[in-house]
């Protein structure tokens, strides 16, 4: 299509409408002041009005160029992209009688041979037939016949019989109907006029069906005479030729309109597999989900969205580990890793996992061609065998069925619930809905979940979901089918230097600061030097202490809060905790002071021993005033000291009764280090 036909085409008044933003009518009150040249045209259901390019105002023409002749332009310029359905019948498909066609000539068959044993019992043969229709057209008589036939003449039986006596075969009573195949289609349109269709229909812009059935319309006008453009076929027609083609080329159609992904979720055949051939904990399906509502972030205390990274056990279905991250990085992938292989008691053969880059890194595969021998990565090192999905392949990955559960069944009850995308936010979350967001305030109060909480809050969830009916094996539930694997008894403590997450920080008198708590071991004291801290947001109670080159310091704990007035309002383990802390400070000094000692003359160290003995005694007159002070207690009196069964009763009997000797404070300091207080106890 060139300039000079375009200025003498003809334009609907709907497009001139949309593209000057008002309405039909107004356009027509436009036409009838002589504001454009006009012409009458039919249309389905009466006449309506073209109005002539050139006579439009020019920022109008220019619109129409960029929205429409552009368009035009480059559909017309393609090559075919599919070749029109052809008219013609092939052999084998003239062939083809559609079954409702066969039910009806063999039911003609029926009543014809019924017809012919009758005029053979009822002479004459007129006299015969004339009773033989007025018992067949009555209904009562062939009934299974007459529903398929229904009523027919002396004629039509006459006629049917010629037939079928001289070609002997059912088949020359098919109705005489122009049957088309499964994948034909009989429709007015010609071979142009689909072609054109077809091309704007399986554009890649994903035209809808009005719209390409629009600018074919259009396009054939331009390419027709006045008179021939009266015979374009209805809209109508050009829809039902799209819904066919549609049904019969739906992977055309899929791949040409959306693409080859789209191919493959949609129409490509999915593989079904045969888990009875795996066995629990052999294969670990791995992938991060970032979390649909909010929680603070422990680095900065703001609100924040993060990321769960899982690792799902393929037999059972239980999420075997899982890490909650503030970004996708390889260490908090490992931790995740961590976690599952504690939780599984062994070490997975297989796991099977993302592609994205966070997998890939060099901290879990040293090199980048997966191919090549001698690479030493984690996977490598614990004997595991990774195996990466295709990108964008969401079916390949079945723990993605598992997010979606995690999405409708847990992240929706949470007060600080965000929605999947800004479709999908909750109505607090939009803009003007002031109504909302005084009742969220109201039963929620804001609340936001810190990351332990979070963690609290998927473990309760989870225990419900794995008491499921697992789907692998209906009659046991995910967690009974999880709990039969076979454990290995590994030693958890060989995965902490490779899987936790690390830091550098810098030694202070009081331990490392870190999340706004103070950690702290007697190995730090006298130290001022930068150290890497291992930890895991699971277990906040304590960290590993390194040094910059890898070398195992120590495990410092979290430090606890003293009571401020342990002696005069505080219980029995206030004071103990008093007296073991101010002891652990008089130690250190004294560590302190002895070695200094070699440093030093022996007159210094007469005076250094005089001054070391004058705070002892000042630090007892400290403790002393206090306990004399102090409002005595209702006195409880113990005859003899209990036997203990177990630590942990010991240990109470102390914190009831106090520390009655050296041995018992020395016990009981111990105890505080061992992993039974850690389990039972905590750092509170």
């Amino acid at each position: 299509m060139n300039m000079e036909n375009l200025e003498n085409t003809w334009v609907d008044l709907k497009t001139i409408a949309e593209l000057k933003q008002i309405t039909t009518r107004a356009l027509r009150i436009s036409l009838q002041k002589g504001k454009y040249v006009s012409r009458d045209v039919k249309t389905q259901g009466g006449k309506s009005s073209e109005i002539k390019f050139s006579s439009l105002e020019t920022d109008i023409q220019q619109r129409y160029r960029e929205n429409y002749y552009n368009e035009i332009i480059k559909l017309e310029a393609q090559e075919e992209i599919f070749a029109p359905p052809t008219e013609n019948i092939s052999e084998n498909s003239s062939k083809f009688i559609p079954e409702a066609a066969k039910t009806i000539a063999l039911a003609k068959v029926d009543l014809l041979n019924d017809w012919n044993d009758f005029r053979n019992h009822h002479k004459p043969k007129q006299k015969g037939d004339k009773l033989f229709l007025e018992l067949y057209n009555s209904g009562e008589y062939l009934k299974n016949v007459f529903k398929v036939i229904g009523k027919t003449s002396r004629g039509s039986l006459l006629r049917w019989n010629k037939v079928y006596v001289e070609d002997e075969s059912w088949e020359s009573l098919v109705p005489q109907y122009n049957y088309s195949g499964f994948k034909e289609y009989k429709t007015r349109l010609s071979d142009e006029q689909t072609g054109i269709f077809l091309k704007i229909l399986l554009h890649p812009n994903n035209f809808s069906i009005g719209k390409a059935i629009k600018l074919t319309r259009h396009i054939l006008k331009r390419r027709m005479s006045d008179d021939d453009a009266e015979n374009i076929p209805q809209p109508i027609t050009f829809r039902r030729y799209a819904e066919w083609f549609r049904k019969k080329n739906y992977d055309k159609w899929i791949l040409m309109r959306e693409g080859e992904k789209n191919l493959r979720d949609k129409v490509e055949p999915y593989i079904k597999r045969d888990l009875s051939n795996i066995s629990v904990g052999e294969i670990l399906v791995a992938d991060g989900h970032v979390l649909n509502f909010n929680v603070i972030n422990p680095f900065t205390g703001k609100p924040t969205r993060a990321t769960l990274v899982g690792f799902f056990d393929w037999k059972s279905g239980y999420l075997a580990g899982y890490y909650i991250m503030l970004e996708e990085n390889t260490q908090c992938i490992a931790s995740a890793l961590r976690n599952a292989i504690i939780n599984l008691d062994m070490i997975p053969t297989i796991v099977y996992q993302d592609n994205g880059k966070a997998f890939r890194a060099k901290y879990f595969q040293q090199v980048s061609d997966f191919s090549e021998e001698g690479f030493t990565g984690i996977y490598q090192k614990l004997g595991i065998k990774s195996v990466f999905a295709r990108p964008y392949n969401a079916r390949a990955k079945v723990i993605e069925r598992f997010f979606r559960e995690f999405q409708d069944e847990f992240e929706k009850l949470l007060p600080s619930y965000i929605g999947t995308s800004i479709s999908m936010r909750p109505a607090h979350l939009k803009r003007n809905e002031k109504f909302h967001k005084e009742l969220h305030q109201r039963m929620s109060g804001g609340y936001i979940p810190t990351i332990e909480e979070t963690i609290k809050l998927i473990n309760a969830w989870l225990e419900f979901r794995h008491s499921q009916p697992c789907t692998n094996e209906i009659t046991k539930s995910i967690k009974e089918v999880f709990d039969s694997r076979e454990r290995q008894n590994l030693d958890t403590k060989s995965l902490d230097d490779l899987m936790m997450a690390h830091e550098v920080k810098t030694i202070h008198r009081n331990g490392i600061r870190f999340l706004n708590t103070d950690y702290y071991h007697d190995a730090l004291y006298g130290l001022r030097d930068r150290v890497m801290i291992r930890y895991s947001l699971f277990d906040l109670s304590k960290i590993k202490v390194y040094s910059t080159k890898g070398e195992f310091i120590c495990t410092a704990k979290r430090v606890t809060s003293t009571h401020p007035m342990a002696y005069h309002l505080g219980e029995v383990k206030d004071v103990e905790d008093f007296r073991q802390k101010i002891q652990k400070q008089k130690k250190l000094k004294n560590k302190t002071l002895k070695e200094v000692k070699k440093y030093l003359p022996k007159e210094e160290i007469k005076f250094l021993g005089t001054q070391m003995m004058e705070d002892y005694q000042q630090e007892e007159e400290i403790l002393e005033p206090i306990a004399k002070n102090k409002p005595k207690p209702e006195k409880i009196y113990v005859t003899e000291k209990p036997f203990f069964k177990t630590s942990y009763e010991r240990y109470d009997w102390l914190m009831k009764y106090g520390c009655t000797n050296s041995d018992d404070r020395v016990w009981l300091q111990e105890y505080q280090k061992s992993d039974e207080y850690e389990m039972i106890y905590g750092a509170s």
